[in-house]
């Protein structure tokens, strides 16, 4: 029964949401004006088949990940999302867990800033949603799962990234990165996912666990990055991290000096990057 209406709420839901509002195109015959179960799929992070089986309650138990990936592409209010995890079986986070849902009013904020590279994180540096010129100045996240997409994992045990760094600027945004993630951590105690991420990286990084050991607690707030693309060469931005009030998200937002190179790159690499919204 909780699988039934699980699957009616997300299918109710996607059915309002235009494809332009969550911004893909609108193009094509449509048959409802709301969003197609693939692209659903693909703001989520989940496969298509996936949504099928929820929908028509063939798949029971979601995790609390896929709950709250569903909740963001369908740009739910606070009380939309927690009746969507009440419907799956599931309490709400609560106060002590790290925040990952986007109020309506950023998802706003972002539809206005198409012309420019943007992201919303977690506390934790978890990347929660990426625009297109985020995913085509930074590379496609749509694929990553678990900690790979997250920001303090990625800079100290992943895969390079395109950021060009000096040996001396790439030690003090280490420093700032885990002084930020204790305070974090601080802040949410009791969030497990939080502690196993802050284990594996102290584990399997000797410089993570040098830095957090050293106790220092700050915030990283802006730095001044040059991002190596594929097709455009080097690119220098400002790159400035605003806070949410009361919800504790990071919106990170690369912008560049008007009326040079670089502000040229961006608004081509808005002709050659992806045309869907990158969502999980």
């Amino acid at each position: 029964m909780a699988s039934t209406e699980f699957g009616r709420t997300v299918r109710r839901w996607r059915d309002r949401v235009p494809p332009e509002a969550a911004g893909l195109p609108a193009g094509g015959h449509r048959r409802a004006a709301g969003l197609r179960r693939e692209e659903l799929a693909l703001l989520a992070g989940v496969s298509v088949d996936y949504i099928t089986r929820l929908e028509q309650g063939r798949a029971s138990h979601p995790s609390e990940q896929v709950v709250e990936a569903l909740g963001r592409a369908l740009r739910l209010s606070g009380g939309e999302r927690e009746h969507l995890f009440h419907v799956a079986g599931l309490v709400p986070p609560g106060r002590d867990m790290v925040p990952a849902h986007i109020t309506p009013s950023v998802h706003r904020l972002l539809d206005r800033l198409t012309g420019t590279p943007v992201a919303v994180y977690d506390a934790a540096w978890t990347l929660l949603l990426a625009n297109p010129l985020y995913a085509a100045l930074l590379g496609d996240p749509s694929g990553w799962r678990g900690n790979e997409r997250n920001g303090v994992w990625r800079n100290f045990v992943g895969p390079d990234s395109r950021v060009r760094q000096s040996p001396e600027v790439r030690r003090e945004f280490e420093a700032a990165l885990v002084a930020d993630l204790r305070a974090t951590a601080s802040r949410y105690p009791a969030d497990q996912r939080l502690r196993g991420l802050i284990a594996e990286l102290r584990a399997r990084s000797v410089r993570f666990a040098e830095l957090w050991d050293s106790g220092a607690v700050c915030r990283h707030e802006a730095s001044h990055k040059t991002v190596e693309h594929p097709q455009l060469g080097p690119v220098t931005l400002d790159c400035d991290v605003l806070s949410v009030s009361g919800s504790d998200l990071r919106i990170m937002i690369y912008t560049a000096e008007p009326d040079t190179e670089d502000a040229e790159r961006i608004a081509l690499l808005g002709v050659l990057g992806t045309q869907a919204l990158v969502e999980s």
